[in-house]
């Protein structure tokens, strides 16, 4: 009996094999013939199901085998796609082009890191081309793609959405596979191995939140951007702060928002806040372009910065230190991040190892905060 049930399980696990095998087969030449056109949706795993009368678990080894080959890509939560399988995307030794992707190209921290890293790689020899994401993983997708079709040199990228799962795992995993320089800034995916350019978001907020403790504020409302990771570092940080010194987390209040929400939205949402029993004497930001937004906002509105009300920023927009009043925020090295992000490409096209680095935030004490009476 032994020996008749081994003999039947291994007659099981070939039909099975046959099964996967067929499904594979059958949509890689589906997809070479032309059937599912580049970046075609395929039919769901249920109606795949249905089509070969096989279980969700061949369907997923099957498809799962079609990924690995570079025939199809997932998107989070949008299925299955037609990958474009013919691309060769080796790098190109003679290509001197450096592609940088950045969530906000013409956003107040960018250009000094676009002009940091183009003052490095243009004495070498080489030149920079941009895309820009807007903070939206697709428009992230296409720009990936772009700069791989150009088979450039190297890449530096802020990923898009860092906080949410990310939708192009497949295309950084191709970028490891063909061995393009890569280098990620401000924040990174848990998948991946890149070096790293970060700022130490967290400290510097709870910095900054311990500074308005000192202040003696204690009701301070927090304001965040939480799809990318180092808005939630941040919030995080102002916890912490709270945590260490002991005073109740029910003083504060936190206004979480995403990056498509709209400023006035946004400001709604903090008179809101502002207009609750437990009014807040100070008002933490997710950066200064917020801050500076909010505090014109409130001066419209009769509240003066800071003798009614405190605000901090963070990243030292230029504009912070010449508005009325000067904005209390942390330093972002913003140009120095792009000096050390262009040495550190040319090291990798040259074959050379790097490390990653993260960044001390230092405060700068401006006008916008105030010891309550």
């Amino acid at each position: 009996m032994e020996h008749f049930f081994i003999i039947n399980k291994r007659r099981w696990f070939i039909i099975v094999e046959t099964k996967y095998e067929i499904v594979k087969e059958t949509l890689r030449k589906e997809i070479i013939d032309g059937k599912y056109q580049i970046n075609q949706k395929l039919p769901t795993e249920s109606e795949l199901m249905k089509r070969f009368n096989v279980s969700r678990y061949t369907i997923r080894r099957a498809v799962g085998d079609l990924e690995n080959e570079h025939y199809v890509y997932r998107i989070q939560g949008g299925g299955m796609f037609v990958q474009d399988w013919q691309r060769d995307w080796t790098a190109d030794d003679t290509n001197k082009v450096i592609g940088v992707i950045s969530t906000h190209v013409a956003d107040y921290i960018f250009p000094s890191i676009i002009s940091g890293i183009d003052s490095v790689i243009s004495d070498k020899g080489y030149s920079i081309i941009v895309g820009n994401t807007l903070n939206d993983p697709h428009r992230g997708r296409q720009a990936l793609l772009n700069m791989l079709d150009l088979k450039i040199a190297g890449l530096i990228v802020e990923p898009s959405q860092s906080a949410l799962p990310n939708p192009n795992l497949d295309l950084y995993r191709q970028i490891t596979e063909y061995k393009i320089p890569t280098i990620l800034f401000h924040s990174t995916y848990p998948e991946l191995t890149f070096p790293t350019l970060l700022t130490s978001d967290k400290q510097g907020e709870q910095r900054l939140i311990e500074y308005l403790f000192q202040l003696g504020h204690q009701r301070i409302l927090g304001v965040f951007q939480v799809d990318d990771q180092q808005g939630v570092d941040r919030m995080q940080g102002m916890l912490q702060a709270y945590q260490t010194a002991e005073i109740p987390l029910m003083n504060s209040n936190i206004i979480m928002y995403q990056s498509a929400d709209s400023y006035s939205d946004i400001i709604k949402r903090v008179d809101n806040a502002l207009a609750s029993p437990i009014t807040p004497t100070a008002i933490a930001c997710y950066n200064d372009q917020l801050a500076t937004h909010l505090i014109g906002h409130l001066q419209k509105t009769g509240r003066r910065v800071p003798d009614d009300i405190s605000v901090v920023g963070f990243d030292n927009y230029d504009m912070a230190q010449v508005i009325a009043p000067t904005l209390t925020t942390v330093e972002h090295p913003k140009r120095q991040l792009g000096r050390d992000a262009g040495q550190m490409i040319l090291k990798m096209i040259n074959g050379e190892e790097v490390t990653s680095k993260t960044y001390d935030v230092p405060m700068i004490i401006g006008h916008s905060t105030k010891k309550l009476k």
